[in-house]
């Protein structure tokens, strides 16, 4: 692998600059990444060119996050051209050193586990000896925001047709609860937002079975004033954990759908179709009127026809979720759906998501169009902008709010105007 001349800096300390790409998975990976390199004596940089050390903790779950990630090294080497750029995260486990001789503007390639800072030894694709650490146990520094994801297991038992997952994360590892709880009281936010690959399964690969989330839901409630959720699968979505959810004043439902359509979800290898997912959708809103859903879902998939995207057009429309993605599939090696015969052409996908896509936006449009003139809670996350139970951090839209409106507090709004996913709201007077 070629290698960048390494300058070392002149100052005392030695400055580090964390980029992240992909899910808020992976924000915590770098978030502990951050407080092993301060533990090391390290500072944070204020930019990329004046770090003596980058690290991009990368993506790979499809072809677009991986070419993202690949133009974030580029783009770093280029602005940071003394500094040690070292790759790690999903890419570099899964590709390893065979991604270090393909991306030769990286000095290093550091999987999971293995030390990314400076002069620590490079990748081994098979290393002799366990890692030196483990990211989803290590401690990590205060939240710099009045929220926090808080990752509560790693890796998935699940063997979805699209994803690779699996194969570079490993199966599913939880937490303890006391490890979770700690940390959350580490952080010292007024909002604690659980992530995990398969949220509604934390606690099984323990014994705890669908056990193990609610009590650590209900135990967080002690803590926080606002627990969110995100990653349902929906087949696991229970009475009682929805009771749960419901409970903690953030009735907010992030529920892994990826489609409706029942053969093309058997092809993927996943539970359910369009008629359960909105039943269950009925059943939340009767029990909270005021819940909020979002979901994701997959076009392209090999084998959809038009029937198939006519239906997910239908259930978009009757189901009227608050917040939708679209994602046209991305074949990966080593996946089942890989292999699979029906692979719909690339164009033809990017039409589908774009008329899903334009239904969905008149939907959340609406829906923020609706809330204008209500009073409403906020979590002010930043000056002049804000969260309710409605927006989950960086995901959702904002709420533009007063700038004079005290951070990491809750305020009562008035909600003046809608612009698409974004509200504008005024303090309202004690």
């Amino acid at each position: 692998m070629a290698r960048v001349s390494f300058r070392p800096s002149l100052r005392t300390v030695r400055r580090f600059w964390i980029e992240t790409l992909g899910c808020p998975k992976n924000q915590v990976d770098s978030d502990k990444i951050t407080g092993l390199l301060v533990g090391d004596g390290m500072a944070a940089a204020g930019a990329p060119e004046e770090a003596d050390l980058v690290v991009v903790n990368t993506c790979a779950f499809i072809e677009e996050a991986r070419q993202e990630s690949v133009d974030a090294v580029l783009a770093l080497r280029s602005a940071a051209a003394d500094a040690e750029l070292v790759v790690t995260g999903c890419m570099a486990e899964r590709y390893g050193a065979e991604l270090g001789e393909a991306l030769s503007e990286a000095d290093r390639v550091a999987g999971f586990g293995v030390p990314v800072s400076i002069g620590a030894k490079p990748y081994e694709a098979s290393p002799a000896e366990p890692p030196r650490f483990d990211l989803l146990n290590l401690p990590r520094p205060p939240a710099d925001a009045p929220w926090a994801y808080v990752k509560i297991a790693e890796g998935c038992d699940r063997r979805c047709g699209y994803c690779a997952i699996p194969s570079f994360r490993g199966p599913q590892r939880s937490r303890s609860p006391e490890a979770v709880l700690a940390e959350v009281e580490a952080l010292e936010v007024r909002e604690a937002v659980l992530v995990a690959q398969d949220l509604a399964s934390y606690g099984r690969d323990q014994g705890r079975g669908e056990r193990g989330i609610i009590p650590l839901v209900e135990a967080l409630r002690e803590r926080v004033d606002w627990v969110r959720l995100l990653y349902l699968y929906p087949s696991d979505l229970t009475d009682p954990l929805i009771d749960a959810i419901c409970a903690t004043g953030v009735p907010y439902f992030d529920l892994s759908l990826q489609h409706v359509s029942r053969p093309l979800l058997a092809r993927m290898r996943r539970w359910g179709d369009g008629d359960r997912f909105a039943a269950r959708i009925a059943a939340i809103r009767r029990r909270q009127p005021e819940a909020v859903f979002r979901s994701n879902f997959i076009v392209g998939y090999p084998g959809e026809t038009e029937a198939d995207h006519d239906a997910l057009l239908d259930f978009v429309a009757a189901a009227s979720l608050d917040w939708c993605g679209f994602f046209a599939y991305s074949a990966e090696t080593g996946t089942y759906a890989a292999s699979l015969d029906g692979q719909v052409p690339a164009e033809l996908a990017a039409e589908r998501r774009r008329e899903l896509a334009e239904v969905q936006d008149e939907i959340t449009a609406a829906k923020r169009d609706r809330l204008i003139g209500r009073e409403v809670i906020v979590l002010v996350d930043s000056p002049g902008s804000a969260r309710s139970y409605r927006e989950a951090p960086e995901i959702d839209g904002i709420i533009s709010v007063p700038e004079d409106l005290a951070v990491g507090q809750f305020h009562t709004v008035q909600v003046l105007d809608a612009l698409g996913p974004d509200l504008a709201a005024g303090a309202v007077l004690p």
